[in-house]
């Protein structure tokens, strides 16, 4: 039987292994690291003494791709929020609280109701909605809806940066569009939050291990791909830092590696190579926190953070398009985070507690419209060789959805070869 070889065992990897074989294709999976999951990962973090995951993912029920996902491995189960959808914020510079609750239906009749909106917002204000929704591929979100005002520092300004990782002024409105469809232009339903009920791994990863080692796919951890050799059209061995690899008649490989890494292995590839860092800041507390609203996070606006997540002891913050702050040093940004938190808590913010500050450097491409015009799509000038990722050409943006339908397309496309 042909072989499939999935080089990284991120999401986009794992995807690609359980579409195929779910469908019975024998399949050998790569991955760099002692443990898969990329960027979306947990560990024992000694400082804090408990598991922790290296970010905050905040999924939507509008997800269908990786609700699917879920399902198929066995871990639905392991997600959770609230329903109806509400989405609660906080104003660390004036201690104002609201909560966003979109409506049932298509017509959003919901911003009428001012307990639903933004405070001190109008209804006339979002039909700035209009004009991402008929944005062209090179506009972006702040040419669409401005780059100052209540409405866009306190709801398309968060959920821009939560969206696509990159600053409102830069990002691309035709992206934001996409997720927009999908999620808060179908209604309530489609727009609920959800979050790890327990840990990334717990979630994501672990059970789709336990998957695919029932399916009998070769698991290779701590294997590097190193080089690749290619003849007439094809890919022809994977050579590995202990091992090579002959590819045969009919085998074939998915590369679900960082667009940069990819970039490098393959002779002519174009890959995307400007990105934005993401910054996680880990907080242990001496008993269970407890949010305003009791929800698992809460929207933040004027403070560095833009998202604070609980899980028992843990306090966690997400540092979106944090490009310059990943420039300062530890300490300073656990102690601004903290304020942050503090104001939240209602904490001194002049203790900190144990922290631990993750830095994800690339933690997706800049999805500026000049950035994702550069995204490569599935198939590749080898007819045996097949990309996944969140950086490629999916339609959507780079986040955990993206991510999972990169691997589903590449697994169709290898397929259908």
């Amino acid at each position: 039987m042909p072989v499939v070889h999935i080089v990284g065992a991120g999401l986009a990897g794992l995807s690609a292994a359980v579409c195929l074989a779910g469908n019975g294709k024998r399949v050998v999976l790569h991955e760099a690291a002692a443990q898969a999951g990329g960027r979306c990962r947990s560990l024992l973090d000694s400082r804090l003494e408990c598991r922790i995951d290296n970010g905050n993912h905040l999924l939507m029920t509008g997800n269908r791709h990786t609700l699917l996902y879920l399902d198929t491995i066995g871990a639905a189960d392991q997600v959770t929020g609230p329903v109806p959808a509400a989405y609660p914020f906080i104003d660390v510079r004036d201690a104002r609280q609201w909560t966003v609750r979109p409506g049932g239906g298509r017509i959003p009749w919901w911003i009428l109701d001012p307990r639903r909106r933004v405070p001190l917002t109008t209804p006339v204000q979002y039909l700035s909605a209009l004009s991402v929704i008929t944005a062209g591929k090179s506009r972006t979100v702040g040419e669409c809806v401005g780059r100052s005002g209540r409405l866009v520092t306190c709801f398309w300004e968060p959920l821009t940066v939560a969206v696509l990782n990159t600053p409102l002024a830069d990002a691309s409105a035709g992206l934001l569009r996409q997720a927009l469809r999908r999620t808060l232009m179908k209604g309530e339903s489609c727009c609920r939050p959800l979050v790890a009920s327990h840990s990334l791994s717990a979630t994501f990863i672990d059970p789709a291990l336990g998957y695919l080692a029932s399916k009998g796919v070769d698991i290779r951890l701590s294997s590097r791909l190193s080089a690749l050799q290619t003849s007439a059209g094809r890919v022809e061995r994977l050579d590995f830092a202990s091992t090579s690899i002959t590819l045969l008649e009919g085998d074939s490989v998915i590369l679900a590696l960082p667009a940069s890494v990819a970039g490098d292995l393959v002779t002519g590839l174009e890959v995307p190579r400007k990105h934005q860092g993401i910054v996680n800041v880990h907080f242990r507390l001496p008993g269970p926190a407890v949010l305003p609203g009791g929800q698992p996070f809460v929207g933040l606006v004027g403070g560095m953070a833009q998202w604070i997540f609980v899980r028992d002891h843990v306090v966690s913050v997400t540092v979106s398009a944090a490009n310059d702050m990943i420039r300062r040093t530890l300490d300073d940004i656990a102690m601004t985070a903290w304020r942050d938190v503090a104001a939240v808590l209602d904490s001194d913010p002049d203790t900190l507690p144990p922290w631990r500050v993750i830095k994800e450097r690339r933690a997706t491409i800049s999805q500026d419209p000049d950035t994702i015009a550069m995204r490569p799509v599935t198939r590749t000038s080898f007819g045996n060789m097949y990309l996944a990722g969140d950086w490629t050409d999916t339609g959507l943006p780079a986040t955990i959805e993206g991510a999972v339908l990169s691997g589903k397309r590449a697994a169709r496309a290898c397929g259908d070869a």
